[in-house]
């Protein structure tokens, strides 16, 4: 397993890497997709089976490293025997042409394995990179970086982890770990007191209490109702740091709603605490990593 890191841009923060049991099923059932029901049968044809091979896993672009596990459970799958050696580790930059991992392993195992470690190493390195662009972009200011839901199905928890490689934090995994009440709960509620009042009932005392507000009356008559994080869902700077100002750091406040990377400094600059965008996620583009032998 990879060892934890420090991280540049977090404060030394420790980096604890996701544990085997939770990323092997994803690689597994990513491989059972790939082989499908006759296995490699262009290794199997082509290559001896008392071969083994070399090869180094190379940064063709430079990024974020995060997902090395993946590669290296993918591999072990094939191969239980296979040496796995890391060079640069999850949470620290590669540079362009830098070998970020070599393995050594049955070259049967190692082609068959090949592409589902690409996919994942790469889609992973991906987000830890656009991620990092913006916690660099938010640099000196003490606004943090947050990701959304906005995860592929099925890759929630490495997706998220490679947010903590790039510097950013996490907001809630799922549905069960926080409330967070959104313009179609308070409707449906009949307003935000409402909606407020029967979510501080039903919380347990270990359970934070999110609302997202369209206005600043809407922040006004939340702030009545003391939540934990109250979310600002596409504002106006203006309106932004008026917010700040209303708010008096009684409560955690989110900016949310098209962040960019254009935009996301000057939001930063309002005085918000954490600015979350589910394009860390949803839109980051696959960092290009290649397995040369």
């Amino acid at each position: 397993m990879t060892r934890p890191v420090s991280h540049p841009l977090t404060n030394e923060r420790l980096l604890t890497p996701l544990p085997d049991l939770l990323v092997d099923p994803v690689v597994r059932a990513a491989l059972a997709e790939d082989l499908g029901r006759a296995g490699d049968i262009t290794a199997a044809a082509c290559v001896p089976a008392s071969q083994r091979l070399a090869a180094r896993f190379a940064a063709r672009k430079a990024g974020r490293i995060a997902g090395l596990d993946c590669a290296r459970l993918a591999i072990a799958a094939m191969d239980p025997t296979a040496r796995f050696e890391v060079k640069i580790a999850d949470g620290q930059d590669a540079p362009a042409g830098a070998v970020i991992a070599e393995v050594e392993a049955d070259a049967r195992a190692l082609l068959s394995a090949e592409r589902v470690a690409l996919n994942l190493l790469g889609r992973l390195c991906g987000v830890a990179t656009l991620t990092a662009q913006y916690v660099e972009a938010v640099e000196g200011t003490d606004a943090r970086i947050t990701c959304t839901r906005k995860t592929t199905p099925g890759l929630r928890a490495l997706e998220k982890y490679a947010v903590r490689c790039g510097g950013g934090i996490n907001h809630r995994y799922g549905l069960d770990d926080a409330i967070l009440i959104k313009d179609n709960h308070i409707a449906a509620c009949g307003g935000v007191a409402q909606a407020l009042q029967r979510a501080r009932a039903a919380a347990g005392h270990l359970v934070k209490i999110e609302i997202e507000v369209d206005t600043l009356a809407q922040l006004d008559e939340a702030l009545l109702h003391d939540p934990d994080v109250v979310l600002l869902d596409n504002f106006s700077l203006d309106d932004m740091r008026l917010a700040v100002i209303r708010a008096k750091r009684r409560v955690v406040l989110e900016a949310s709603g098209g962040v960019t990377l254009d935009s996301v400094c000057a939001i930063a600059e309002t005085g918000v605490d954490v600015i979350s965008s589910g394009a860390l996620t949803h839109s980051a583009p696959v960092l290009d990593i290649g397995l040369d032998v």
